[in-house]
């Protein structure tokens, strides 16, 4: 999938550094090593997020006065700021997405994902095809966040297709009449972020009582349900995928031998629902012996960063529990790390808990696709059924 819209083949040796010419002619820095991806992560000042929310494809200027039209704008909030706001920002954020709050969902996501799965075992059961995309992960994160955060109150399928329609929109090699068509869409919904950011509650109401203009409420909530959620579906989707084809895996879970934790990490190693991040080079410098000019795009390969070798011991092989398996860097690292991870770890481990027996007699009808985006697999649908004997 990665480079996919850019003709270049994510199969082939990879040098350290590398430079990609993108499909408009672009030139990018390709970084593959989970040290130097690191070392770019953790140093803000040198490699600067002002990059991290532009659009892949230029958005062109009719689909521009769309967004315009409905007072879209992105200023420096989360991923995409380096200034002195940010801090506040985040931490404001993260309080609301503390620790101890996002454990003290454990019950009522327990209860959750174990009434779906037994729904879900009764049609498996009774013969018919069942996606579990669409009936276990889709809108499972989208509501967890909602409770913590308080997000405007809106139909779950909008809010999906809304954060769907950002993700193609910002980070998917496009033409321009489906530009246009995703911008109307964001736009639409970014109007009601912004009515929601002027009263709303929760993060919103903190972050207006800190003195945040409604610009930076209304971005903050964007990459909340662009970020906070839908990269959390994507994952629970292909971590489900995963372990219908590692039996041995699941009997460890029967048994007790191997950890939900263990299987979550490795999970995020193996399939990281964020393939790549961006930065940008704030000045002249070298990464890895290579001359980077001030400006550079640099594309960090967070995927193939999890399986580099000196970090962990069986890159390809999927085993919970491995010399390295946690050292992925699914949620990023640095001041920007994601905020979300406690509770991207905690559905996910509930998840697997539950609905692993699930995938013990079941055969894959419809395996999950991603299309051509440079960052987020975007997965659209598992679909299983039970395996009949002969």
């Amino acid at each position: 999938m990665l480079f996919r819209g850019w003709e270049a083949s994510v199969d082939e040796p990879w040098p350290d550094v590398a430079r990609v010419v993108d499909r408009v002619g672009g030139v990018h820095l390709v970084v593959t090593r989970h040290a130097l991806v690191r070392q770019v992560l953790a140093d803000p000042v040198t490699w600067r997020p002002d990059n991290a929310l532009d659009a892949v494809t230029p958005i062109p200027v009719a689909a521009l006065r769309v967004l315009t039209a409905h007072r879209f704008r992105l200023p420096p909030t989360l991923a995409n700021n380096a200034g002195d706001t940010h801090p506040e920002i985040r931490a404001i954020v993260a309080e609301a997405l503390h620790p101890d709050r996002v454990a003290a969902q454990r019950p009522w996501l327990t209860t959750l994902v174990r009434a779906r799965v037994a729904g879900i075992a009764a049609e498996l059961a009774a013969g018919r095809p069942v996606d579990l995309h669409a009936r276990l992960a889709a809108d499972l994160p989208l509501l967890a966040l909602a409770r913590l955060v308080e997000l405007p109150d809106a139909p779950v399928g909008a809010v999906k297709d809304f954060a769907r329609a950002a993700l193609e929109l910002f980070w998917a090699p496009l033409d321009a009449e489906r530009q246009q068509s995703l911008a109307a869409e964001v736009g639409r919904f970014h109007a009601v972020l912004r009515e929601f950011a002027g009263t709303g509650g929760g993060l919103a109401g903190r972050l207006r009582a800190a003195g945040h203009s409604p610009d930076v409420v209304v971005g903050a909530l964007f990459f909340l349900l662009v970020a906070g959620q839908e990269t959390t579906s994507q994952f629970l989707t292909l971590l489900l995928h995963r372990l219908t084809g590692e039996p041995g895996v699941r009997a460890g879970l029967r048994a007790g031998t191997v950890a939900v934790a263990d299987v979550v990490e490795e999970g995020l190693r193996r399939d990281p629902p964020i393939v790549t991040w961006r930065r940008v080079a704030a000045v002249d410098t070298t990464l890895g012996g290579t001359p980077v000019p001030a400006g550079s795009s640099m594309l960090l390969w967070l995927a193939r960063a999890g399986c580099d070798p000196a970090v962990v011991a069986d890159p390809a092989g999927f085993r919970p529990g491995q010399r390295g398996s946690r050292r992925h860097l699914a949620f990023g690292a640095g001041a920007h790390r994601c905020v979300g991870a406690q509770l991207a770890r905690l559905e996910a481990a509930v998840v697997v808990a539950e609905a692993a027996p699930l995938l013990d007699a079941v055969t894959v009808v419809r395996p999950p696709w991603c299309p051509d985006n440079l960052t987020f697999r975007m997965p659209d649908a598992f679909v299983v059924r039970r395996a009949t004997t002969p």
